[in-house]
């Protein structure tokens, strides 16, 4: 009897404390919940400013509330964007993003595969410590560097002068994340595929690159979004109207229009639409490339 009245309380503790538990973990549901929303909140807002009062003339940015929507929605606003030579920047952009992203991501790519894969012992540590310096330098500290090579190169106010730096730091990040990911696929696979006679080559594109295509998405989806928005490398090493991208359009429509408010923020609609449509597309693929970095 002893014992049973000594057992007794000993499996009744975990049951006295269960609901306790969770009645905190209910509480810090509700207050992360709170924030979450107030969050929402607060990027929602100058949002919904910016869409509505693209759609307003000037008259009706002055003269109403301005988060009231517009008495009289109008397209004007973007047909001034558009007839504004709006479609040549939106092509330097997308030539300047493709022609970063599929060189960065390819050459980083085989990297990876080399550093995991590959037995040069100290020399591929080096290289790889080498990319991993590149994270620790920022843009900002190497653009007269850049500037003096793009002159020196006879490269400058071409859309290959800001590809090729864009393409440069690019590589650290994407190697970095590829790298984690390669070392996570099985050993054994690789063995298996050498046993059947593949080749290095065969492995890569048979088996590393169907294996980390979410990580091959996320990182071309970061990368694109930093060259798309990119200002600084535009603003330096190009001068002629017509090699300007949309960042830096955009910072002449709000000189140009600097009164004309519901005109520039047409152009940063036109300009965001794209992201918002390659985001819709490739959400999932994004989404499962970022929860599986969270697993390694």
């Amino acid at each position: 009897m002893a014992v049973a009245t000594t057992g007794t309380p000993t499996t009744a503790q975990p049951t006295r404390n269960g609901p306790v538990r969770a009645h905190k973990l209910l509480q810090l549901n509700w207050f992360g919940g709170a924030a979450g929303w107030l969050w929402l909140v607060i990027v929602l807002v100058p949002l919904y400013w910016i869409v509505v009062t693209s759609f307003k003339d000037q008259t009706a940015y002055f003269s109403q509330n301005p988060f009231a929507l517009p008495a009289d929605p109008t397209w004007a606003n973007y047909k001034l964007v558009i007839e504004s030579d709006f479609p040549r920047y939106f092509l330097n952009s997308v030539i300047v993003t493709a022609g970063t992203i599929i060189p960065a991501v390819a050459i980083s790519f085989m990297a990876a595969y080399a550093i995991v894969r590959g037995a040069g012992g100290r020399f591929l540590a080096g290289v790889n410590g080498l990319f991993l310096m590149g994270l620790a330098i920022p843009l900002q500290a190497t653009i007269i560097p850049v500037y003096l090579l793009i002159i020196r190169m006879r490269l400058y106010d071409s859309l290959l002068a800001i590809i090729l730096p864009s393409i440069a730091f690019s590589i650290p990040l994407s190697v970095l994340v590829l790298t984690n990911f390669i070392r996570d696929v099985p050993k054994e696979l690789f063995e298996s595929m050498r046993v059947d006679g593949a080749s290095e080559w065969g492995m890569l594109r048979g088996l590393a690159l169907p294996l980390t295509r979410p990580a091959l998405v996320t990182v071309s989806i970061y990368n694109g979004l930093a060259v798309w928005n990119g200002f600084l490398l535009p603003l330096i090493l190009t001068q002629s109207p017509d090699k300007r991208t949309l960042p830096l359009a955009l910072w002449t429509f709000q000189g140009q229009y600097s009164v004309n408010v519901p005109a520039v923020l047409a152009s940063v609609m036109l300009t965001t639409l794209p992201i918002v449509i390659l985001y819709a597309v490739s959400r999932k693929q994004l989404l499962s490339g970022l929860t599986a970095g969270f697993s390694k």
